[in-house]
């Protein structure tokens, strides 16, 4: 390989006043085009701040309900399609509730708080009392993780039961709730067959039309007091039969006195203890007439239609 290098004699040598040029054209070559200042950021505008995940209202999910909502777990779908939970109000924690450094436990003022409005929202949604059907609610909070990354919404949700009275299973249902109890519904609670067990305590209590046999038939409901205890015991249940007693005359027009208890007996449902702590204190009234069988509605049918029938 040739070396060339410069020289003063004959043969190749550098010219130097090209070599600049070049160096300048490639200088010029580096430089701003029109309209540039060469300033890379100072034009940009602001990036917004970071924002968590917010569930939407009235939308439905595959996915069971649960008390905690993460979300890995959220599949929106189409209400026309089979789901199982839909979700009627979207909530926001203020105050005390949401300057905690969890989310709320089922038993604070918080969670409280967030279930009533979840009542009020989720009978406003259905278009009518949500426990005179076989309907559920619950409220699903952000995960711990989503808390502390700013999250502080939490979700009313709605379910179908197959059944409120025989420990109901969910109904993977298709169409929304929405405006469901408007009118008269397959939902609506109605008249049972109730069954005893050898003790002679109540074993099933089927559902059956008011038309067919049966001996028991849905009131009311009757709003326990707010410091009223989860029931156990026989004087504790005695409270709430009383209370649905006076469910059960007004529904059939019979005086609320003390021959009442001797015109027909009565089923006092309230919710499971997870909702009870949560301040839910509707319980679902029922009258019922063991040995007999019926097969009409009793509601407004007055005292021929239940007599005294022991004093």
């Amino acid at each position: 390989m040739r070396h060339w290098r410069a020289r003063s004699g004959p043969g190749p040598r550098v010219d130097r006043a090209a070599a600049l040029g070049v160096m300048l054209l490639l200088a010029a070559g580096c430089g701003n085009p029109g309209n540039v200042d060469g300033d890379l950021t100072n034009d940009w505008g602001a990036m917004a701040p970071a924002t968590g995940f917010e569930p939407m209202s009235g939308t439905c999910h595959l996915a069971n309900f649960a008390a905690t909502g993460p979300r890995a777990t959220y599949e929106e779908v189409d209400c026309a399609v089979q789901h199982r939970t839909e979700t009627v109000f979207v909530g926001t924690y203020t105050g005390a509730a949401a300057d905690a450094e969890q989310p709320p436990v089922e038993t604070s003022a918080g969670a409280r708080a967030a279930y009533r409005v979840c009542d009020r929202a989720t009978t406003e949604y259905v278009a009518g009392p949500w426990r005179t059907a076989r309907l559920w609610i619950g409220v699903t909070h952000p995960s711990p993780a989503a808390w502390t990354g700013g999250s502080r919404w939490f979700r009313c949700e709605v379910v179908e039961l197959d059944s409120i009275e025989d420990n109901g299973a969910l109904v993977e249902r298709q169409g929304s709730l929405r405006g469901a109890l408007a009118t008269s519904s397959p939902l609506d609670l109605g008249c049972y067959a109730i069954g005893l067990d050898a003790r002679g305590a109540i074993d099933t209590m089927p559902a059956a039309s008011c038309g067919q046999r049966h001996n028991a038939e849905f009131a009311g409901v009757w709003q326990a007091p707010a410091d009223a205890s989860y029931p156990k015991g026989d004087a504790a249940w005695e409270e709430f039969h009383d209370g649905c007693r006076g469910v059960v005359a007004a529904y059939t027009g019979v005086p609320d006195d003390k021959n009442l208890q001797f015109r027909t007996g009565v089923v006092s449902l309230p919710g499971n203890a997870d909702v009870w702590a949560q301040g839910d204190r509707g319980v679902r009234c029922y009258l019922w007439l063991d040995g007999a069988e019926l097969t009409s509605s009793l509601k407004g049918k007055g005292t021929k239609a239940l007599p005294v029938q022991y004093k």
